[in-house]
C-alpha cells in the first residue's frame, strides 16, 4: 500500500495506515512532533498507537537533535530469531518439559540470574569483546555507576510485559526460537536520567510537549546521552544474544545434535545515524525496525498469532523502516477489564504458555491483526516466512 500524507506543521506526516483509525491522542502526539524546529521528516507505521513519550510506531528523523523520551525507557528493545535444524516432527506431543526448561534457564519478570552468566561459555553467543564492553560501563553517567552488578546479573534475562521467548514453526515446519527483550533496568535508568536532564534545558521550555525535549548536537549533554544511548543499545543486543545462547543450550540438552544455522536480530526502539536527501540525520525508531533493501527483520504478533520474518525493500519515504509488531489496540487496563481467564485459555489454544490472570493484558485480542499490519506495508517489506508459536514464555 502507498502511504497517506497528512498535513503537519513543518513537515507532512507519512502514514502507512488509515489516519481515521488512529486514536486522537496519538494523532496529537504526531502533530506535535511536526512542530519541532529540528524535524526533517516523520513516518508512521501500521502498528501505530499512543505511547509514553512519543507515538509507538513512529520514525522521527531530526537534524542535529534527538529526543530521549521519544526513544523511550527500554533503549534498544528488539527481537532475535534463530532457525534450528529441528523439524516439527522432532518435537514431543507434550511441550511442557521444553517450556519448563526455557523458564528455568532464562529468568523472567523482575528476576535476575543468581550468578552472572559468562557468555564465553555459551557456544552459540556471537557477541565478542566482552571485557571491552564492560570497561565502557565506567564511562556512563554517574547516575548508574552503582548499578553495575545489577546489570551484570540481568544480562540474559527476559523482563515482563510484552517481552517473550518462543518456540515456533515456520511454513515448512522448521523449528525456530524467537525472543523479544531490551536493555532491562540499566536502559530504563539511563533513559529516565537523560529525559529529566533534557527537560531542564532552556531551548526546551516552549515546546508543545515537554516529552519532546531534545539534546542538540555539539553540546556536552548530547555527547553524554549519545555515549549512554549507544552503550545501552549494545547491552540490549547482547542481552538478547545471551538469552538466545541459554535457550539454545536448553534445546541442545533436550534435542542432542541440534544445530542453529540462521540468526536474525533487530532493534525496534533506538537511534541510528543515517543520511537521507543528502542530509545527515538522527533517526529515532520508536516501535519500528530498519527495513533497508535486503535487511532481514522480525515483526511479531501476539501470544497466539505468531511472527513474520521479513526482508526490507529500502523505501526512503519511510526512512527505510517498517512496523515492529502488531501494535496494541487497547490499553493493558482495558484488556484486564474486558477479558477473562477463560478468554485467554480459548485464544491461546494449542500454545504451551501461561494461561493465568497475570497475563490477561497480553491476550491476543488486545492487539491489532498482525496479518493486516503486514498487508499495509507491502512497499516496505516482503514476507520471507510466517512463524506460529507452539511454546510461549512470558514474565
Amino acid at each position: 500500500m502507498a502511504y497517506t500524507e497528512v498535513s503537519g506543521n513543518r513537515v507532512p506526516i507519512r502514514m502507512w495506515t488509515d489516519p481515521n483509525t488512529v486514536e486522537p491522542q496519538a494523532m496529537a502526539q504526531l502533530y506535535n512532533v511536526t512542530k519541532l524546529p529540528w524535524i526533517h521528516g516523520l513516518a508512521v507505521m501500521p502498528d501505530v498507537h499512543y505511547g509514553k513519550g512519543a507515538t509507538v510506531g513512529s520514525v522521527i528523523a531530526m537534524r542535529d537533535a534527538v529526543s530521549p523520551a521519544a526513544v523511550g525507557v527500554d533503549i534498544g528493545c528488539g527481537m532475535t530469531a534463530v532457525r534450528t535444524s529441528l523439524r516439527a516432527e522432532d518435537l514431543p506431543d507434550d511441550l511442557r518439559k521444553l517450556r519448563s526448561g526455557l523458564e528455568e534457564a532464562v529468568p523472567v519478570g523482575h528476576a535476575s540470574h543468581r550468578t552472572p552468566v559468562d557468555p564465553r561459555r555459551l557456544p552459540e553467543v556471537r557477541s565478542r569483546d566482552w571485557d571491552e564492553f564492560w570497561d565502557r560501563f565506567d564511562t556512563l553517567t554517574d547516575r548508574v555507576q552503582r548499578l553495575r552488578e545489577r546489570a551484570l546479573h540481568q544480562l540474559g534475562t527476559l523482563g515482563g510485559g510484552n517481552h517473550f521467548l518462543e518456540v515456533c514453526l515456520d511454513e515448512n515446519d522448521a523449528v525456530w526460537v524467537v525472543l523479544h527483550s531490551g536493555s532491562r533496568n540499566i536502559g530504563n535508568e539511563l533513559a529516565r536520567y537523560h529525559i529529566e536532564e533534557a527537560q531542564k534545558l532552556p531551548h526546551n521550555q516552549d515546546l508543545p510537549d515537554r516529552d519532546l525535549a531534545v539534546f542538540l548536537t555539539g553540546t556536552p549533554e548530547m555527547e553524554s546521552y549519545r555515549n549512554d544511548l549507544f552503550w545501552a543499545q549494545e547491552y540490549a543486543r547482547r542481552n538478547r544474544d545471551v538469552m538466545m545462547g541459554l535457550a539454545c543450550a536448553v534445546m541442545r540438552k533436550q534435542f542432542p545434535g541440534v544445530q542453529f544455522p540462521e540468526w536474525i536480530s533487530c532493534h525496534h526502539n533506538y537511534v541510528a545515524e543515517e543520511t537521507y536527501d543528502g542530509v545527515d540525520l538522527l533517526v529515532t525508531r520508536k516501535g519500528a525496525i530498519r527495513a533497508g533493501r535486503g535487511d532481514l527483520g522480525i515483526i511479531p504478533g501476539s501470544m497466539a498469532t505468531g511472527s513474520y520474518i521479513v526482508r526490507g525493500l529500502g523505501n526512503p519515504a519511510s526512512f527505510n523502516s517498517a512496523a515492529h509488531g502488531a501494535g496494541r489496540k487497547m490499553s493493558r487496563s482495558q484488556a484486564r477489564k474486558r477479558f477473562t481467564q477463560a478468554d485467554l485459555i480459548k485464544q491461546t489454544e494449542g500454545v504451551e504458555c501461561r494461561k493465568d490472570t497475570g497475563v490477561i493484558d497480553e491476550i491476543p485480542a488486545a492487539y491489532k491483526d498482525i496479518n493486516e499490519v503486514i498487508a499495509a506495508q507491502t512497499d516496505l517489506v516482503e514476507v520471507v516466512t510466517h512463524l506460529r508459536q507452539v511454546v510461549c514464555v512470558k514474565g
